[in-house]
């Protein structure tokens, strides 16, 4: 799966949308994506809410673990906050653990414009015998 067609794929995810989650680069088993920190984003302690830095690392996970065309569905995800960040963009990347059969995991890592660790993510998905390389949206789980 090449950027622009998990661009239009997951463009139907509303909530990153509305979080702001953009996706900069994807391939096969990896996407890289971003957000700009907003007022919005932030929580009582002037730092990025977790549940914001855990929608970003879970829109890269996403991507990078539906990249092969098959169905893929979290069934167990992980996040480890690291770094509190008040303004600036973030970056999450994420990669494949291994060759992907069934089962697949995944590592994100979040880190700020300069290169510093934010959170890190791991992410295990069932791939279910559904195909969503056929049309530029995924189908709905079942």
């Amino acid at each position: 799966m090449d950027t622009e067609k998990a661009r239009r794929i997951f463009a139907r995810d509303r909530f990153a949308a509305l979080a702001g989650v953009e996706i900069v680069e994807a391939g096969k088993g990896y996407c890289t994506a971003r957000l700009v920190i907003e007022e919005r984003h932030l929580n009582a302690a002037n730092v990025i809410q977790g549940g914001a830095i855990f929608t970003l690392a879970d829109l890269a996970f996403a991507v990078a673990s539906n990249s092969h065309g098959q169905l893929a569905l979290a069934i167990n995800a992980n996040i480890s906050f690291l770094r509190g960040e008040s303004t600036g963009t973030l970056y999450a990347v994420a990669t494949e653990v291994a060759e992907p059969k069934r089962i697949g995991a995944y590592d994100v890592l979040v880190t700020a414009e300069g290169g510093e660790i934010v959170a890190r993510f791991t992410g295990v998905v069932y791939r279910k015998k559904t195909r969503i390389d056929a049309g530029d949206t995924p189908p709905a789980a079942s």
